[in-house]
């Protein structure tokens, strides 16, 4: 979610103020027997995804690729206001508030 929520047009990136977004690596689970060298192929393809994703947060946040590597090693929480400061987002969008209208109680 967290890079497709950076990946948005510049500007237009947006989160509600009660938002979490998080960072991590990739993961993959395995089922079942796996061969080793199945699992040498599967830990070169998740590193490569690493490597690109680390980038798409660097392209998008102006951050580092040390920073986005050292802060998404771990699950990395950020609040609305955090992912703003961080560059993930670009505003903090206020729900709306339902709308009172008294000419909807007027007859005609």
């Amino acid at each position: 979610g967290s890079v497709i929520l950076a990946g948005g047009a510049k500007g237009k990136r947006s989160a509600l103020p009660n938002s979490t977004v998080l960072l991590h690596q990739p993961s993959q689970g395995f089922e079942g027997f796996v061969q080793a060298a199945d699992l040498e192929i599967r830990a070169r393809e998740i590193g490569k995804v690493r490597d690109r994703i680390d980038q798409i947060f660097v392209e998008a946040t102006g951050q580092s690729a040390d920073r986005i590597h050292a802060d998404s090693d771990r699950d990395f929480y950020l609040t609305a206001e955090e992912a703003r400061e961080y560059g993930l987002i670009d505003q903090i969008v206020k729900p709306r508030t339902a709308l009172t209208d008294d000419s909807s109680d007027t007859e005609a």
